[in-house]
């Protein structure tokens, strides 16, 4: 593969993980096969940035410098709560000469600003994507994915999810296994496919206050298999299932049957993912018992059948 250059937009009060997530997954890949990536920096004038966490970050060149980037990527952050007309002005004569072009968080506010997303589908992070919506009407806001991909734009959820779409691009350019090997180094997941919501159970629930009520909240999500019916649970918690159902949801924001659906679901779909197993083992390792319970859940909660899920979002083979 040709040597494809990746840019990274700096700019005061950027948002330090956005770039940096990105750039050590692309980093990586250029480690196990060197060549493949040109990994530059740029702020408008070539100045360093100071990050909206107080670190300073020395850009490689000024955006003007000559350089042609095959990805283009604008992190988020403070700094795009009043976006610099001129840095949007930039990114409005050269972001459509990039082959490939990805925000992270709040780095889709930018693209808006230069009319880069109109007609477009497009996310941020949970938080902006109101004010996305509202600002650029022109833009289909999705709020619910980790990612979104529409044609050669890119765009991602919080600072986590922008990692997640450098692994799925580097997945693309190099291979699963690639992808892999960069993930595990870095110690997080592959992958969470793009249509992931933004908040698991685990983090759309709140925690529980009483650690009775946290127990169970564990419980459930390592064993999804189990008996999970509130009279079980309850006699975990050591209270009455009436007085467990009420503490859970006052507590947590959702009843223990939602809390249940969710963790069964994000099971199910991981093994879908990320195994070979079949339909029929993977209904049991979740808890649903049957593979026609599953698809029921499945097509109730996501549209699509297990066996659909698997063929549209499971990473391709290694080419």
């Amino acid at each position: 593969m040709a040597q494809r250059t990746v840019l990274f937009v700096l700019f005061d009060a950027v948002q330090s993980l956005d770039v940096t997530g990105p750039l050590e997954v692309f980093m990586g890949a250029e480690q196990h096969a060197p060549g493949t990536y040109r990994i530059r920096t740029a702020s408008l004038d070539g100045a360093p940035v100071r990050t909206s966490s107080g670190l300073t970050l020395v850009p490689d060149q000024a955006l003007d410098d000559p350089l042609d980037a095959h990805t283009l990527v604008v992190p988020g952050g403070q700094g795009t709560r009043t976006p610099d007309p001129a840095l949007v002005g930039w990114l409005r004569e050269h972001g459509p000469r990039a082959e490939r072009l990805v925000s992270v968080c709040t780095g889709a506010i930018l693209l808006a600003a230069a009319g880069l997303l109109d007609g477009r589908r497009a996310t941020t992070h949970w938080a902006y994507c109101d004010k996305l919506a509202r600002d650029h009407p022109d833009v289909e806001v999705d709020p619910d994915p980790i990612y979104v991909r529409d044609g050669h734009v890119a765009t991602s959820a919080g600072v986590t999810s922008g990692i997640d779409l450098a692994l799925a691009l580097v997945e693309e350019d190099l291979g699963r296994e690639v992808a892999l090997g960069i993930a595990r180094h870095l110690v997080v997941f592959l992958r969470r496919p793009g249509n992931q919501a933004q908040f698991s159970a685990q983090l759309a629930a709140q925690t529980a206050q009483r650690e009775p009520l946290r127990d169970v909240q564990r419980w459930i999500t390592e064993h999804p298999d189990a008996d999970l019916t509130v009279e079980s649970l309850a006699t975990r918690a050591s209270l009455s299932p009436r007085h467990f159902a009420r503490a859970f949801q006052t507590e947590t924001g959702m009843t223990p049957g939602r809390y249940v659906d969710r963790v069964r679901l994000e099971h199910a779909r991981r093994l879908l993912e990320d195994t070979s197993d079949g339909i029929e083992e993977i209904s049991r390792a979740s808890g649903y018992g049957t593979p026609e319970a599953m698809r029921r859940a499945f097509v109730r909660a996501l549209g699509a059948a297990p066996a659909e899920y698997r063929r549209r979002f499971r990473p391709a083979p290694a080419r």
